[in-house]
Formats: C-alpha cells, structure tokens, sequence
C-alpha cells in the first residue's frame, strides 16, 4: 500500500493548478459548513435571494460537500484573475458592462482547466473520487474560498484576495484525497464602508449582506420582468450588465494586476456599447454579437429592457 504525504500532494497539486493558470489555490476540511450556512438560512429567510428560486433548493448539499461526493475529505479552491486595466465609459448615450464580462465566459474556461486538473490528480492519485464546480452547483464557493485561504469575505460579499484584489473568478473540486489545509485569513475590511456608501441602489443593506432585488447586477443579469420594480430607487448610473461599483471603489483593488489570460481580453462589442443600439436588438444580432460571452445570460429581451430604463434616466437627468 502507497502512503501519500499530503503535504506533498498538495504542493503537486497547488504547482500543477497554477501552471494551468490559476493565480491562488487553497485546501479545506470537507466538512458541515456552520455559520457560513447559518448566514445562508437567514439571507433566504429574508428573501434577499429575490428570483433566483435555484438557491433555496438542495440545501443539505450547500451545507456540506459530503451530500455530493461520498466519502468527500477535501475541498480544493481556486481562484483566476480576470482583472483588464482598462476603464468604464462614462460617455452619454452608452452602456456600461461588468469587467467579468468583457471577455469569453470564464465558466467555459475556468470548467476545462479545473477538469484537466481533476484528471491528473485521477491519474497521479489513483482511486481518488472527485467532483469539480464553476459557479454552476449547489456549493458556496465564497465559503470554501475563504477556508481555503485565498481571501476573505468582504463587506460587499466578494471574496477578496491580498494581492489581486477581488477580480477573481472562484471554482473548486470536492475530493476524497486528504490535503493539508490552510489557515483562515483575517478579514482586512477594517472599519471602511466605502461599498456600502457607493451602492446607488443601496442593496448592501449591512455589511457582508446583499439584498439581490435591490442589486443592479441582479437586476441587470438575472431578474426577468419586462420593467424593473417601482420600489427599486436609484440611478443605475448606465450599467446595462452587471455592475462594478462595489468593486471598483473598494481599496484592496488598488493591488489589481493585469490577468494574463488571452480569453478576458475585453471584445469590442463589450466595451462602452451604443444604449440606441442594445434597446432595439433583434434575438439574432444579440446571439450573433455576444457569442461565447458571459451577457447571454439576460437574454436579448433582458438587454432591450436594461438599456431602454438606462435611456430613460439618461434623459430624465439630463433635462434636470
């Protein structure tokens, strides 16, 4: 019978996962999430998840990644940086688009390069069971982020790193390899707020709580009525997909480097899009000019609307 060291495994693994680009790669415990899931049940009791319906299914899995890998020990998170230097529009008659989304859609890339790293740790680690997520099942990747140290919860509700910031895209494996895991990291918020004063629509209700139907990347991205809700107050100050002012405000982002991935490279149909020409989209053209793109996800009839309402106030403040 092999012995395997963990603490060598987990150097192997932590060189491999970053030779396939990963910029932070962590281990946690693969146990019963406690506060975390506590945290969870009250967000949901609250109804801050609005219409995203899927987050209140299969909790026992969210809560604990042994519901979906039997015999589960590990979970193995990573994170990749997205972060493109350039910057927002502020130009009238144009909409504003997420960074996240300037590029090909990191759930594409992300999900081929976490399963060729599954695949070598089948391969070196034989008879290890594993399963591998992108922001796409019922696991908490912000959670397993932070215990696995790559960062910490910040008051906006994104994971932040050290030294990236939190332009980062989260994925992790779930495993029955035993690991050595990480530390916790401190949470470096301190006393700033600075978030939670430049949300518009103030959907940071408190710190590290979003109220999704108040969140204009909610809004923007998931939210499928023909018109926003009445009570939804606030500029959403031209974003017609997503929304990075949390992000772009918080300090830690001051340490924001250039990603080297070639896929997050901003298209041209992202950047500083013409409001006239998103509000009168066809299906088509939409499918045709935001192929491969992240923004095919609000659909183009979620387009037309987002970027008519930001006409809408462009003109009402512009008349003031």
């Amino acid at each position: 019978m092999v012995v395997i060291s963990h603490a060598e495994a987990s150097e192997r693994i932590m060189q491999k996962a970053r030779g396939l680009g990963f910029t932070h790669v962590g281990f946690a415990k693969a146990e019963a999430l406690g506060q975390e899931a506590t945290h969870l049940h009250e967000w949901l009791g609250k109804g801050y998840q609005a219409e995203m319906h899927w987050m209140e299914r299969r909790l026992e899995r969210r809560k604990d990644p042994r519901e979906i890998v039997q015999g589960a020990v590990s979970v193995i998170s990573v994170a990749m940086n997205y972060y493109t230097p350039l910057q927002h529009t502020t130009e009238k008659g144009k909409g504003k688009i997420s960074r996240y989304a300037w590029g090909e859609d990191y759930h594409d890339l992300m999900d081929q390069r976490l399963a060729d790293l599954e695949d070598w740790i089948r391969i070196e680690y034989p008879g290890t069971e594993s399963r591998r997520y992108v922001d796409t099942g019922p696991v908490m990747d912000k959670a397993w982020a932070v215990r696995s140290g790559i960062g910490w919860l910040g008051k906006h509700s994104n994971v932040i790193t050290r030294d990236y910031g939190s332009w980062v895209f989260l994925g992790e494996i779930i495993t029955t390899l035993e690991l050595d895991y990480a530390e916790i990291m401190p949470d470096f918020c301190g006393s700033c707020t600075t978030c939670l004063d430049a949300c518009p629509t103030d959907a940071i209700v408190e710190p590290y709580v979003v109220d999704a139907s108040r969140c204009i990347s909610y809004l923007t991205i998931e939210y499928r009525g023909e018109e926003f809700p009445a009570d939804v107050d606030g500029d959403f100050e031209s974003w017609v997909y997503g929304c990075d002012i949390c992000q772009d405000v918080c300090p830690w982002n001051s340490f924001a480097r250039e990603s080297t991935e070639a896929a997050f490279e901003p298209r041209d149909a992202a950047l500083a899009p013409n409001l006239r020409d998103l509000a009168d989209i066809n299906d088509e053209d939409f499918r045709e000019q935001f192929r491969g793109s992240p923004v095919k996800r609000a659909k183009a009839a979620g387009i037309r609307r987002n970027a008519r309402t930001v006409l809408r106030q462009q003109e009402s403040y512009t008349d003031r």
